[in-house]
């Protein structure tokens, strides 16, 4: 029988594709439109896309409402601190898990799995008397561990698949050359793991600096609040919003993360491909 699709079948595809992309960019596109309108435009009755007379009030107006540059800071802080420290612990636990399989490791890797259905709110109390025994509660280090905590599962996850994909033959030739575990895995595993580890890296910079729920319950301080906890200071009483201002400023806070992604979105397929296939 032959695989190959036919023209109706392969046109409803991508019609459906096509479909699916206008269903996820139109909420961006309307953030777009909506951070350029001026305020008569935003309270039109009949809005447009294209916003009829462009303005940048609602940048300046964000900029000068909010503190948006040192709360951008600190979740740049959280975000590139909880991804090198995921990487780092993630790596060497990965290749233990990848190389030395038992029935330990496959219920490490079930419990990794498994580990990513726990809801917020069921972690989040827990997390709250750990961090407050350690003093850490409205920390910025208190949040990049929770942080590191978090993304451990899916980095060792996407890691494994990395592992599995390197052949053993080359490690096994470095150990009849002398080196050991340690130097095997520094001098030959890792530079091959190298697109891996960034994408891995990446990924957990993207979900630490998109997150909000932890860094609400965890930072008091408004100085050590994140980007994503400052933008609902646009909101006020009663569901009523600065609607200009928030746009503008979430179109900011949402750029860093749709760029990285749009470098990395073809490491992190590889990763998830790797990891889905039995070496």
């Amino acid at each position: 029988m032959s695989l190959r699709t036919s023209r109706p079948v392969r046109a409803g595809q991508y019609l459906a594709l096509l479909c699916y992309l206008v269903f996820l960019a139109f909420p961006f596109l309307w953030l777009i439109s909506t951070a350029f309108k001026p305020a008569p435009e935003l309270g039109s009755l009949h809005p447009t896309w294209i916003p009829e007379n462009p303005t940048l009030d609602n940048f300046r107006q964000a900029f000068d409402e909010q503190p948006l540059l040192r709360a951008a800071a600190n979740s740049l802080i959280a975000a590139l601190s909880a991804g090198v420290i995921a990487v780092l612990i993630a790596t060497p636990m990965a290749y233990v898990m990848a190389r030395h399989r038992s029935r330990l490791s496959t219920a490490a890797t079930g419990w990794v799995v498994v580990s990513q259905a726990f809801p917020f709110v069921l972690l989040i109390i827990p997390l709250f008397l750990v961090l407050k025994n350690l003093h850490l509660i409205n920390t910025l280090w208190g949040l990049i561990m929770v942080y590191v905590v978090w993304a451990l599962p899916f980095a060792l996850w996407m890691l494994v698949g990395y592992v599995r994909a390197v052949p053993p033959e080359l490690e096994e030739a470095a150990a009849v050359d002398g080196a050991g575990r340690l130097r095997t895995l520094v001098s030959v595993t890792a530079p091959l793991l190298a697109p891996g580890i960034v994408a891995t890296a990446l990924f957990a910079f993207i979900t630490a600096w998109n997150e909000f729920f932890f860094a609400l319950v965890l930072l008091k301080t408004p100085e050590k609040q994140t980007l994503p906890v400052v933008l609902t200071h646009f909101l006020g009483a009663e569901g009523a919003s600065d609607l200009g201002p928030l746009a503008a400023a979430a179109f900011l806070a949402t750029l860093p993360s749709l760029v990285l992604f749009a470098v990395i979105q073809r490491r992190i397929t590889g990763g998830m491909l790797a990891g889905a296939v039995k070496s």
